[in-house]
């Protein structure tokens, strides 16, 4: 059986496992302040997830993961209004994912860093 990759592990981790660091909610992170960085993240769909099956891909280990589109986006989040399309429906990772918290401030910090090594573009 093939390891799971280190970031899936982490987010696991995190969400059956949380440290102290991650049960501190730092209230001035919000989801309406964010680009929706934490639906970038792979999402390990379980057995009791109710997830429309359309929306689920499977890993080369065999794991049932949210799809994801072109961009790297999970495919229930409408891009116009980052908001997540399946609400209701969505995994327990999700629903489990605390904003503020250490792993959702980590990421957050990785996107900003990673976008700030990006070559800006200029439309015309």
């Amino acid at each position: 059986m093939s390891a799971l990759p280190a970031a899936v592990m982490e987010q696991a981790r995190a969400a059956i496992d949380p440290t102290e660091d991650d049960r501190r909610i730092d209230t001035s992170v919000s989801c309406s302040r964010c680009d929706a960085v934490c639906c970038r993240l792979t999402v390990v769909v379980m057995p009791e997830d109710n997830v429309p099956e359309h929306l689920v891909d499977r890993t080369s280990q065999g794991l049932s993961v949210m799809a994801r589109g072109e961009e790297g986006w999970c495919v229930a989040v409408d891009p116009l209004h980052l908001r997540c399309t399946i609400y209701d429906q969505r995994p327990g990772i999700c629903r489990k994912f605390a904003m503020g918290s250490a792993y959702c401030r980590d990421e957050r910090k990785k996107y900003r860093e990673e976008n700030a090594r990006a070559i800006p573009l200029a439309l015309y």
